[in-house]
Formats: C-alpha cells, sequence, structure tokens
C-alpha cells in the first residue's frame, strides 16, 4: 500500500496529539514529521518527503525570524509549489479565508470540526483537491464585495459555466435540467466535470470556490 506522507504543524501539542492520533487509525496515512513553529516547519520540510502539509495558520515565533499566517503559508507555496497543504485554523475572519482560497493547492479548515473531516481532507488534497468546512463557507457567505473573476477562464465551457452558476444561485440539478430543457443525467455529469476541472470534491467547496473567484 501506498502511504500518504502527511507533516503536521502546530504549536498546541494536544492538536498535534488529536491529529496524530486520528491519522494512526488509517493505514493509509503517515505522520512523516511534526513541528510547533515556522522555522522547524521549514528547517522538516527541507529534509523529509511529504504528499500533504497540515499547519495551524497562527504560529508566531518568539524571535520573528520566520513569519507564520499568511506570509509561511505564500512562501510554502513558492518553495514547495507541488506540495498540497490544509490549513487547519480556529481564526474565522472570512478575509483571511478568502486570502487563503485564492490558492487552489491549500484547503481550509476549522479545528472545532471532526477529525474524520480532516482524514477527508487529506485524501482530497493528496488527489489534487480542495476541500472546505462547512462553518468556514458560512462565513465566507456572509460577506460581500468579492472581486468578480470569470469562471470562464477557469476552462469551463459555457454549459458547465452556465450549470454552476445557476447552482451556486440556489437551484437543484433536476430544476437547472427543467429550465435548460436537458436531461438531469446530463446536467448532473456537467456539473460534476466542472467540479473537477475547479478542483473541488463537494459542494461546499464550489460554493466557496465562487464566493471567492465569482461567476459569470
Amino acid at each position: 500500500m501506498v502511504q500518504l506522507r502527511v507533516v503536521l504543524a502546530d504549536d498546541h501539542p494536544f492538536v498535534r496529539l488529536g491529529v496524530r492520533s486520528a491519522v494512526s487509525a488509517h493505514a493509509d496515512i503517515v505522520i512523516a514529521g511534526e513541528s510547533a513553529n515556522p522555522t522547524s516547519l521549514i528547517e522538516l520540510l527541507q529534509k523529509v518527503r511529504c504528499d500533504v502539509l497540515v499547519t495551524d495558520l497562527s504560529m508566531p515565533e518568539a524571535d520573528g525570524t520566520i513569519d507564520d499566517g499568511m506570509r509561511l503559508v505564500r512562501r510554502i507555496r513558492c518553495d514547495w509549489p507541488a506540495l498540497r497543504i490544509v490549513v487547519l485554523t480556529s481564526l474565522a475572519s472570512p478575509v483571511i479565508a478568502r486570502s487563503i482560497l485564492l490558492d487552489g493547492a491549500v484547503s481550509l479548515l476549522n479545528k472545532a470540526g471532526s477529525m474524520d473531516e480532516l482524514v477527508s481532507a487529506i485524501r482530497s488534497a493528496s488527489a489534487g483537491h480542495v476541500h472546505i468546512s462547512q462553518s468556514i463557507l458560512a462565513a465566507l457567505t456572509e460577506v460581500d464585495g468579492v472581486p468578480p473573476v470569470s469562471l470562464s477562464t477557469r476552462c469551463l465551457s459555457p454549459r458547465e459555466t452556465e450549470v454552476v452558476g445557476m447552482f451556486v444561485r440556489g437551484r437543484s440539478v433536476s430544476e437547472i435540467a427543467r429550465v435548460l430543457g436537458r436531461d438531469i443525467r446530463t446536467v448532473s455529469r456537467q456539473k460534476r466535470i466542472a467540479m473537477a476541472k475547479l478542483g473541488v470534491d463537494n459542494d461546499p467547496a464550489l460554493f466557496a470556490y465562487v464566493r471567492v473567484h465569482g461567476t459569470v
């Protein structure tokens, strides 16, 4: 069995213990290393091979040698562009969430969520998909003023864009099929293909993606 190698970074020992315990119950995932601050995390990534990084967003260094938060995420994305990242945080700011989600390689989970969701997010991330917690999605949908970016620029066909646009505005797949005069299986397939192209693996992630990037 090929195991997913995960590096875990959090300055709270009990959080690391909880994640480690949850992951150890799954044979396809192994913790390749742990870190408690940005400096040791960078050093660890330079030494070990990993597929997914699970990291807290707030890990301040006493001497400030390496920034935490979004600057740390951006540095890691620059130095290890192929590394998928799952940010596990208690920060609920929609502005921070939107900044994180602008990077299509970063998933975002609330620490208050279940460990089962984290395991699913790790697997999704390793497959190139983005996972977003429901609570974070709710926070995003309460805030307006997101600059619109056409989904058509993300390689969606006009019909896929049409289906996604109607879906995120509240119509069900069956309603979309009826309005557009298409078979429900066709609409369902177009939605699945669109989600695959956008790199999202569930409806909450699709809503969050559109909330961040806009729609046509």
